[in-house]
């Protein structure tokens, strides 16, 4: 223990450093468990399409979209649900819908802005359409 506390007073910054990533990884896994959405893994997304009917947003430029998305998703720009522009969604209100991106990063924010617009069952797809290639599942091509 002696050694541990000599090496932190020898080593301030690097303490501090990990300690500031401690606390982080502590809030985000804090902030995902406390979110009203789930975040689904690409097994949890296809059994929710499956079981449930549940509609694929894909919100990537869409460029991205055309080149290669997950079967049956749609594409909504992201730009679209940011200024809360979700009359081509309203339809889908009641069913389980999945937001998904390229990496996940940007699907929490959109996610968010759909519950407050009213929207019952919203998802997001963990790693995005990347989670998916790694999963080695089947993407459709335009």
């Amino acid at each position: 223990m002696e050694q541990f506390i000599t090496f932190l007073g020898n080593n301030a910054l690097l303490s501090a450093a990990w300690l500031i990533l401690v606390i982080f990884i502590v809030v985000a896994s804090v902030k995902i468990r406390l979110s009203p959405f789930k975040q689904l893994s690409p097994q949890e997304l296809t059994f929710l399409v499956n079981r449930e009917n549940g509609l694929v947003v894909d919100i990537r430029p869409e460029k991205d979209f055309k080149k290669e998305h997950i079967v049956d998703a749609i594409h909504f720009s992201n730009e679209k649900i940011t200024a809360k522009e979700t009359v081509g969604l309203e339809k889908y209100k009641d069913r389980p819908i999945i937001i998904t991106c390229a990496s996940g990063l940007n699907s929490p924010k959109a996610a968010s802005t759909l519950l407050n617009a009213g929207f019952t069952q919203i998802h997001t797809l963990k790693g995005g359409i990347s989670a998916w290639s790694a999963a080695s599942l089947p993407l459709a091509k335009k």
